[in-house]
């Protein structure tokens, strides 16, 4: 997979002065556009769209810089439709106009090139398994909650605490799937998995299908889950290994994601300095 993502790239520089496809950068990558989009912010910590707009932009700076163009000349090779939004665009990424870099010869900022390849270090594995599951239902309430990829979600945890003990007693009541108990659900709104980026986040339980109708509720069609199973200390084992998910085991196996919620259930300890946790993911088996 790894090389179908390179020769991805390659494409988005061979497309720098034109129209990018990405649906065709997911062909090339034998993946769908869908995964492509969620497995490059993964790996490239932003979204192909701001990659390819710092590239761009990145290009586009040293030929300003150059001055064999005019800058509409150059902003209409890259994509903008006047003047105007592309020194709006050039001068957010490197903090000055096209007009005055052009006249001062200003120092600018450059979006390396990217390339993926995979560091094997061998010393740890991942314990996984996949489940093929009916549809069934998340039960539980639901708040927008922004990403974060180290330490204590602040958002989450103050939706929790709101719930108080007798409602999180109640939806307990309610548990009736695995993973059993209370769970987190994360609904994955954009492709970008960069930090601050908001999402729909559920805690509450799997239920009946036709369980929790006092409660927030979310259908989830049949399909397969791959299992991850972790323990360490919390939240950074946690949130470690759904990194590593996407970064090392989605390339190195026959699986894509798939639209739908991943799952985190969480066993503490008493004093919540270490968990034990299972996360499911959405996957298909691409076949390979």
């Amino acid at each position: 997979m790894l090389e179908g993502l390179n020769r991805a790239l390659d494409l988005v520089e061979e497309r720098l002065d034109g129209e990018l496809d990405p649906a065709e950068l997911a062909r090339i990558a034998t993946t769908s556009e869908y995964h492509f989009r969620r497995l490059f912010s993964a790996l490239a910590g932003m979204p192909l769209s701001e990659y390819v707009r710092r590239r761009r932009l990145t290009v586009a700076g040293a030929e300003v810089l150059a001055g064999e163009r005019t800058l509409l000349e150059i902003a209409v090779r890259y994509g903008y439709g006047s003047g105007e939004a592309f020194a709006r665009a050039f001068r957010a990424v490197h903090g000055v106009g096209p007009g005055e870099a052009r006249r001062t010869g200003a120092t600018l900022t450059a979006q390396p090139r990217m390339s993926f390849r995979l560091v094997v270090e061998g010393n740890s594995s991942m314990r996984y398994r996949t489940e093929a599951r009916e549809a069934f239902r998340i039960v539980g309430d639901r708040a927008r909650v922004p990403l974060v990829h180290e330490g204590e979600n602040p958002a989450i945890a103050a939706q929790i605490r709101g719930l108080g003990q007798e409602t999180l007693g109640r939806l307990a009541a309610l548990s009736a799937g695995e993973p059993a108990g209370l769970v987190s659900a994360v609904v994955h709104l954009a492709d970008s998995r960069e930090e601050g980026v908001e999402l729909d986040h559920w805690y509450g339980v799997i239920a009946e299908p036709e369980a929790g109708q006092a409660y927030d509720t979310l259908d989830v069609p049949a399909g397969t889950w791959a299992v991850f199973e972790v323990e360490g200390p919390y939240p950074q084992a946690l949130q470690y290994l759904w990194r590593d998910v996407f970064t090392e085991w989605f390339p190195s196996n026959p699986y894509e994601s798939r639209p739908g919620p991943e799952i985190l259930s969480v066993r503490p300890a008493e004093d919540w300095k270490t968990a034990a946790a299972e996360l499911w993911i959405p996957v298909r088996h691409t076949g390979a």
